[in-house]
Order: structure tokens, then sequence, then C-alpha cells
């Protein structure tokens, strides 16, 4: 972290390489964000060089947080999501740590980057207790705090759920293929978030993802008894979590 209380934070997803210096006294970015297409294929090798020309173009020289759609084991890739198999079983932490110059690198899984940015500075900031972040798109990513501190790599879309896995159920892709309405949709939505309720007991449940942005017409149709909140950060949740982490010192 810098002196001023900065950090720089990266989220890679299956389109872009996206990049900001972050303000960690209020969670918002301290500059433009950058962003540079994803390479295709996105290979490990490629990928890398993608996130040292956003760096490059921040002017930022200090450590860099990173996020990837996949399981991260001591900076081990351990799934791949919308990106390339052959990042399974690669280094990912000392990859980019070589690619920008040997510099200090935290690698976390996106959920988690974006569970830590809503916990803090968005809409969980002033909850205790048990933070659950849930995104629904193509499948459901999740990602797990207590009082602030991550436990990573929570995989509770592959939960099972009458006999189907959650995100088979109530990802927001499950809506679009079928034609549900919002009301069957909430309705698939509520037996996921009952299951977890009665096996976590969380404090609040974060939706995320871009169907979050329509909160309005199904969050106040869900039946569970947890309280369901929309994500505040949108875009920028995955970059600001990714600052944080590197500035924490938080390394799955």
């Amino acid at each position: 972290m810098s002196a001023r209380g900065h950090a720089f934070g990266i989220d890679i997803g299956g389109s872009g390489v996206k990049g900001a210096e972050v303000d960690l006294t209020t969670g918002e970015l301290a500059q433009e964000r950058i962003k540079v297409p994803t390479p295709q294929p996105s290979t490990p090798n490629a990928v890398a060089e993608a996130v040292a020309k956003v760096v490059a173009q921040s002017g930022w020289d200090g450590p860099v947080g990173i996020t990837m759609p996949s399981v991260i084991i001591g900076g081990v890739v351990r799934t791949a999501a919308n990106i390339d198999k052959s990042w399974i079983g690669t280094d990912a932490r000392s990859l980019f740590s070589l690619a920008l110059g040997g510099r200090e690198v935290t690698v976390l899984n996106d959920a988690d980057a974006a569970g830590l940015a809503e916990d803090r500075y968005g809409a969980a900031k002033d909850l205790t207790g048990l933070v659950m972040l849930l995104t629904f798109g193509t499948g459901i990513g999740s990602a797990v705090m207590y009082n602030g501190v991550l436990m990573p790599n929570s995989e509770l879309g592959h939960l099972e759920v009458g006999g189907r896995e959650a995100e088979h159920l109530a990802a927001a892709s499950i809506k679009d293929r079928e034609g549900l309405s919002y009301a069957e949709w909430a309705a698939e939505v509520s037996k996921v978030l009952v299951t977890l309720e009665n096996l976590f007991w969380p404090t609040v449940f974060v939706a995320g993802g871009g169907i979050s942005r329509d909160y309005a017409e199904w969050i106040p149709l869900l039946t569970n008894r947890t309280p369901v909140v929309a994500a505040d950060l949108k875009n920028t949740a995955g970059i600001v979590g990714a600052a944080m982490a590197v500035s924490a010192g938080i390394a799955p």
C-alpha cells in the first residue's frame, strides 16, 4: 500500500482485464479504470502480458492484487472458469510477479474479492457476523466473510439443492435459458438461500452479478428468512477487493 492509503487491483474476466488504483479509505477508484481485452486464447503468458500492460498504463509501481475466475490455493490456480484450461496447476502468483518485474503480488478468486469489497465498503459495510455474497451469472459464485475475515474459495454454487447443483437451479443463465419470469426464478433462488441459511445462519446475503441491477424485480419476491440486499459496488468490486487483499496481505 502506498503512503497515501492507496493500492492497485486488477480483475481478470472472460472478456476484459480491468485495473485501477484504489483509495482504501473510501473504497473508490482513485483513477479512471483501465481495461484491455482478455487475450484469446487466454493462456497464462498472454494474460500475464495483459496484466503488465494495464499496470504500465496506470503508472503504478507498487504491489498489485489480482482476481481470477478460479479457486486459488497457495497462489496456484486449481480451477478455470471463462479462462483457458491451461491455467490449472499454474503458479499464478509467481507468473504475475515475474511479469511485473518481481514486485509483490496477491492472487485470489474474483467472487472472494467482490465479497471483501462489499463487506468493507458496500452493501454489508455496517454489519457484523457472517456475510455471504452470491453472484448470479452464468453460474453462482460465492464469498463468505465473518467479521471481515474471508473464508477463501467457497464454491457454494456447486452445493446440492433438491438433487441438483445450486447453479443449475438458480443461476441467472437458467432464468434466461428456461424463459422464467422473475417470480418463477425467485422461487428457485429462495430454495438455494433456504438451504444455505439452514447450514450457515448468515447475517445477510449480498446478491451480485448483472441481474442484481434489477433487484427491485426479484429480491422482494424471495421467501427465505435472511435479509437479502443488492450489491453496491457493481463492476468495481473485484478491483477494490483485489486492492484490499494485497494491502492486507491476504494470499489464499
